[in-house]
């Protein structure tokens, strides 16, 4: 029965049908799909804000009074279709595999953008304990895994403490998101000395407002981080940031 088992482990899987146009057999997104919905397009280098115009920052960012802990931000994709539904399978429905091509993406955007570096370290945005016990896992740090895998970088798991999680934040706007999560990271007291002197990136699925990886990045810095960047998978499209409906 062992030899057996062996032999067929060793059999491929069945062709795949692509999960945005059902083409077969195909990845889960298609090549066709990803060049369609997953254009290399212009964003501001601190928010990853989608730039109508070829200027390195958004109108936001240049004005901004108080600067955030995050000084540059990569997102894949924006945060509509098809990424969203994808993104909400991924998260909420115990489709861990998604991190494989979904980070996938996201190391194809960094390498484009020449985002990383071999001396930066991968840490993913953390989730609180409760949090973990109901999905079963972090995907910010699924995704941290693939991209550590696909590029070579040391990814730590442990170096971010969530201390309290927030109210449902997707709704929020900025300055009830910024103040909810006041004090809610820190770095974790055994792995704090590790980050001194980093250079770091943060891993995480979606950003809308940037408060979670403003105070995260904030920790970081608290704990001796030299830079502090943030990847991530998708952006929240601008007009959505508040809770509208994205264009």
């Amino acid at each position: 029965m062992g030899v057996l088992t062996a032999l067929l482990d060793r059999l491929p899987g069945p062709p795949a049908i692509c999960q945005v146009c059902g083409s077969w057999p195909a990845e889960p997104v298609c090549a066709a799909c990803r060049l369609r919905h997953a254009p290399s397009l212009g964003r501001c280098g601190r928010c990853a804000q989608l730039l109508t115009e070829s200027a390195s920052l958004c109108a936001e960012c240049l004005t901004a009074t108080e600067p955030s802990s995050v000084q540059r931000c990569l997102a894949a994709v924006d945060y509509r279709f098809p990424w969203d539904g994808l993104i909400g399978r991924f998260k909420f429905r115990g489709e861990s595999g998604w991190a494989a091509p979904l980070g996938d993406l996201m190391v194809q955007c960094a390498t484009r953008q020449d985002f990383l570096a071999p001396d930066m370290l991968l840490v993913p945005v953390p989730v609180t304990p409760a949090r973990l016990a109901q999905r079963g896992y972090n995907q910010a740090w699924e995704l941290c895994r693939v991209i550590g895998r696909r590029t070579g970088l040391l990814a730590m798991a442990e170096a971010l403490v969530r201390l309290r999680d927030a109210p449902d934040q997707h709704h929020l706007p900025r300055a009830q998101r910024l103040g909810n999560l006041q004090g809610a990271f820190v770095a974790h007291p055994l792995h704090a000395s590790g980050l001194a002197g980093k250079r770091v990136v943060l891993i995480d699925d979606v950003r809308t407002t940037g408060a979670t990886l403003h105070h995260a990045g904030r920790a970081l810095v608290q704990a001796g981080a030299i830079e502090v960047r943030a990847l991530v998978l998708a952006r929240t499209p601008q007009g959505a940031e508040d809770g509208r409906t994205p264009p």
